[in-house]
């Protein structure tokens, strides 16, 4: 948009005039912009083609990984009927898989503001970037224009590897429940590691912390881990084991709220701090294009345009072509009108001024007479007209002027040139101006001197 964009500066001031709540806010003030100036874009717009390509990629690999994790819950479930579930596996699955890959987020996360990571190169998500290349041609020939800042790329995959992880997640509670329900499942326990029952029992007892006072049976007690502990002695099964088999089905609960915890919530809150830091990324990749900084200060700064303050010149009556002119204007008027001139223009300079008021409008140019007739009806106190001085006053402006002046106290006309002159008129202009208002009686109306040999000093000031 910086580069294809071509607004000029009065149109970026009249912007931030339209946004003053945001000026305090660089991020969201160029989000409005941005929303703002889209639409004047060639459609399709290149970011939206990335986006939906790598929506697209994600949400095909996400479904893998969803494959992947139903496929690995029914590995680890299955049961032949001989041998018993070992519960070890799937609780290596669902808590401390997890629990590493977290950690080592943690401290992706920590290093995403390199612009080389180890840890963000063996992500999943990484290898999105190798699979835009199996696009057809033409579009990785539109897609090799779009620069993307390195640190930001980092979080984009830090958190599309989360949403990854999640999806295998759902994948493995899904394997579980669906096992449970459709098969008779013996677990048991059974590792080399010399660990008693006791010490087994406080181990899941410890892991149970988030769920153990609200959920009592979704933790084994000390009874089930004892009948369940298996020793591969032979192929067969112990007497025990056999008679407590209608107990052993019992270990799913715990596996459930194991893998809901440390697979499925944890993750959702690490996938959280990753979209956190993501947006943080994107605001400081935001602030950093080239050419952001200047349209900040176009939109949040006056145009500088100065007038005299004190009487620089002192005007003899005989060199004057209308008698009532005003050197100076207020710094506040009731109402400030535009002849063909828009509303945000009048705002920007009456900005860049010093001039305030409450009420603008734009009266001439496309309104209609009704239109015109009823900013009259609206007109009161002190007003401040602006009017175009390279344009020599029409009869239709005449003819506002006049039905104006007899419905306010009084009504200053202030020609104003170009924004690339900051607003200031020329002499000659002014004179025209000046003519024309002469060869009509009106008592109330005042015209705004404003010619090259008062504003000498200003000039200088500005240079």
């Amino acid at each position: 948009m910086l580069e294809e964009e071509r607004s000029t500066k009065e149109q970026r001031r009249a912007f931030g005039l339209s946004h003053t709540s945001l000026k305090e806010k660089p991020f969201a003030q160029l989000s409005a912009w941005v929303d703002a100036q889209t639409a004047k874009l060639e459609k399709p717009l290149l970011g939206e083609t990335f986006s939906s390509y790598l929506y697209g990629i994600t949400l095909t690999i996400a479904v893998a990984a969803f494959i992947f994790g139903f496929l690995s819950g029914i590995g680890l479930l299955s049961y032949n009927g001989h041998e018993p579930v070992n519960v070890i596996y799937f609780i290596a699955m669902v808590v401390f898989l997890p629990l590493f890959t977290m950690a080592m987020t943690l401290f992706a996360m920590i290093r995403a503001n390199k612009r080389h990571s180890l840890l963000i190169h063996i992500s999943p998500a990484f290898w999105m970037e190798k699979i835009l290349h199996l696009l057809p041609h033409k579009t990785e020939d539109r897609l090799k224009h779009l620069k993307i800042n390195p640190l930001l790329v980092n979080w984009i995959v830090i958190k599309r590897s989360q949403l990854l992880a999640l999806s295998f997640s759902f994948g493995l509670l899904l394997a579980l429940l669906g096992m449970v329900a459709t098969k008779d499942i013996a677990f048991a326990w059974s590792t080399t590691l010399h660990i008693t029952p006791q010490e087994f029992h406080a181990f899941l007892n410890t892991l149970s912390f988030a769920w153990r006072e609200w959920f009592p049976q979704a933790v084994p007690s000390i009874g089930l881990i004892e009948q369940s502990q298996y020793f591969r002695l032979g192929d067969t099964l112990s007497k025990e084991m056999v008679g407590n088999a209608a107990k052993l089905g019992e270990w799913w609960q715990f596996l459930a709220f194991a893998t809901l915890f440390y697979a499925i919530i944890l993750r959702f809150f690490i996938y959280l701090l990753s979209l956190f830091g993501f947006k943080r990324a994107l605001r400081k990749s935001f602030l950093s294009l080239n050419g952001v900084q200047i349209l900040l200060k176009e939109m949040n700064e006056p145009i500088i345009s100065t007038h005299a303050k004190e009487h620089e010149t002192v005007f003899r009556q005989a060199d004057r072509l209308y008698d009532r002119m005003s050197e100076n204007l207020d710094t506040s008027y009731d109402l400030i009108l535009g002849w063909a001139i828009q509303q945000k223009q009048l705002q920007v300079i009456c900005d860049s001024m010093e001039i305030v008021s409450s009420n603008y409008y734009g009266a001439g140019g496309s309104n209609t007479l009704e239109e015109d007739s009823k900013i009259v009806d609206l007109s009161y106190g002190r007003v401040l007209l602006f009017v175009k001085a390279w344009e020599p006053p029409t009869m239709d402006f005449m003819d506002f002027l006049d039905e104006l002046s007899r419905n306010v106290e009084k009504v200053t006309v202030c020609a104003v040139g170009t924004a690339e002159k900051s607003y200031i008129a020329e002499a000659r202009e002014i004179d025209v101006w000046a003519r024309k208002l002469s060869s009509a009686d009106y008592r109330n109306v005042w015209l705004k001197s404003s010619s090259r040999e008062t504003v000498g000093k200003e000039e200088q000031y500005a240079g």
